[in-house]
């Protein structure tokens, strides 16, 4: 597809249709895969082809009657958050705050309450980050637990990382791969 053709909706101002537009945009850029343990719930190959999302964490969640896929905001935090880190070398917590905002805004354009989404998020977030983890994509960035010191967070990574050394694990599988 053509740049100009994913910018379908024209505007300066803040505006929900454009974000939706880039929100689709991310999305075509990368490849999802949901086959791992990933702690904070999702991140990204080091080369950022690739978003990891919790393989625990739910699909989708209800909101005003309808199932809204949850892929596509998570998406857009960390390729926003994984341009910020590599193109323009800032500190993961200042990255993180740039793509929280822009998955905020995301969640807010696709009519989702943040304050619903947040709360399914919160939610599964302890509990896999509690979780013993057995399959760690072996191209994962480490980046995120380097820069806010989560030396056990990133002991277990890198475990569990070692532990299937001598598979290839950063192809998704078929069933798993989601646009």
């Amino acid at each position: 597809m053509k740049l100009e053709d994913e910018a379908r909706h024209k505007s300066e101002d803040v505006d929900n249709a454009v974000l939706t537009d880039v929100v689709l945009a991310l999305q075509r850029r990368v490849e999802v895969n949901h086959d791992f343990d990933i702690p904070y719930l999702a991140g990204y190959s080091e080369d950022g082809r690739t978003v990891y999302i919790d393989r625990h964490l739910p699909r989708t969640m209800a909101s005003q009657g309808r199932a809204v896929r949850l892929a596509p905001f998570l998406v857009t935090h960390e390729v926003v958050e994984k341009s910020l880190l590599d193109k323009l070398r800032l500190h993961y917590l200042h990255a993180h705050q740039i793509a929280l905002r822009t998955e905020r805004d995301a969640v807010r354009a696709a009519r989702v309450s943040w304050q619903a989404y947040q709360a399914l998020m919160k939610s599964n977030e302890k509990p896999i980050d509690a979780e013993k983890v057995k399959a760690v994509p072996h191209d994962l960035d480490l980046t995120p637990y380097r820069d806010l010191k989560d030396f056990p967070v990133l002991d277990r990574l890198v475990k569990a990382a070692q532990g299937s050394k001598g598979m290839d694990r950063s192809q998704p599988s078929a069933k798993n791969r989601a646009r």
